[in-house]
């Protein structure tokens, strides 16, 4: 598990390769991962948007920007946490993301940038 605070708020990161959803002859690798997002803050906080680097093993990049987190912009109230799991496909069998998330203070309506820290996307036949 990968983890990182940024302005009191802990994000840490899961993965799970997707053997069931992968195929690996039309080079298709599903990976997913587990974001669980703590405010460790006293201000209650809204997660707005999300912004995601995402690389494979050849070398190709893509970036994938968008509102909130799987349709949702959830609150999370002081050391209250939000958990979530997405995917990723990959043309290959490993990966590295990172990202971050936008979010604000809803008491002020202060924005500000959390990090998401950077984690790789590798099958377990990988690690032996």
């Amino acid at each position: 598990m990968e983890t990182i605070i940024t302005h009191n708020i802990e994000v840490s990161v899961e993965t799970m390769y997707q053997p069931v959803y992968s195929k690996p002859l039309a080079h298709e690798y599903v990976h997913a991962y587990r974001i669980t997002i703590k405010n460790l803050g006293l201000d209650t906080v809204q997660l707005l948007r999300r912004h995601w680097y995402i690389w494979d093993s050849n070398g190709i990049f893509r970036e994938v920007e968008g509102e909130g987190v799987v349709g949702k912009q959830p609150v999370i109230e002081s050391n209250e946490s939000h958990q979530y799991v997405s995917g990723c496909p990959l043309r290959t069998d490993m990966g590295r993301m990172y990202g971050t998330f936008l979010m604000k203070k809803t008491t002020t309506d202060e924005e500000f940038t959390v990090d998401i820290p950077s984690f790789q996307l590798i099958p377990p036949y990988k690690n032996n």
